[in-house]
């Protein structure tokens, strides 16, 4: 199987949408998943985001959808939001071919730094993150407010 990675086009949007929505399945929180794929279209034409696909065998099978951000601390910072390979596609080098490219396109921005959440109970995503020399942080809480 030949893997194909590759920027994401506003005509991919439905295929981002639906991958977004099996992570929501996954994670136990579909209910939370309001966004709606005109919300993607507008926004990603906004360049308020950026993604990454996978492709084979004629399908996207996996992205990572990020944006920048920046650490007062640090400076720039691109920070993932999504990344999510379908199921049937992984443990195949996948993962580990969007994350390097990700990783590749936050050194081309310049950043300093990534970052990105990971639920505690998601061991095979927390060991794929380790294995990629990342820190995972325990002390600092998430806050949010909802509109």
């Amino acid at each position: 199987m030949q893997i194909k990675i590759r920027d994401a086009r506003l005509e991919d949007l439905p295929q981002v949408h639906e991958l977004v929505r099996e992570l929501a399945i996954y994670e136990k929180a579909e209910k939370e998943f309001i966004a709606t794929l005109e919300d993607y279209e507008t926004d990603f034409k906004a360049g308020i985001f950026e993604v990454i696909l996978a492709e084979a065998e004629a399908q996207t099978i996996g992205m990572c959808l990020y944006y920048m951000t920046y650490s007062t601390w640090k400076g720039r910072m691109l920070y993932l939001e999504d990344f999510v390979v379908k199921s049937a596609f992984r443990q195949m080098g996948v993962g580990q071919l969007l994350f390097d490219a990700y990783l590749a396109k936050a050194k081309e921005k310049g950043c300093r730094m990534t970052k990105w959440q990971v639920l505690d109970w998601n061991e095979p995503a927390v060991k794929f993150y380790e294995k990629n020399n990342a820190i995972i942080e325990k002390e600092w809480w998430n806050g949010k407010i909802i509109f």
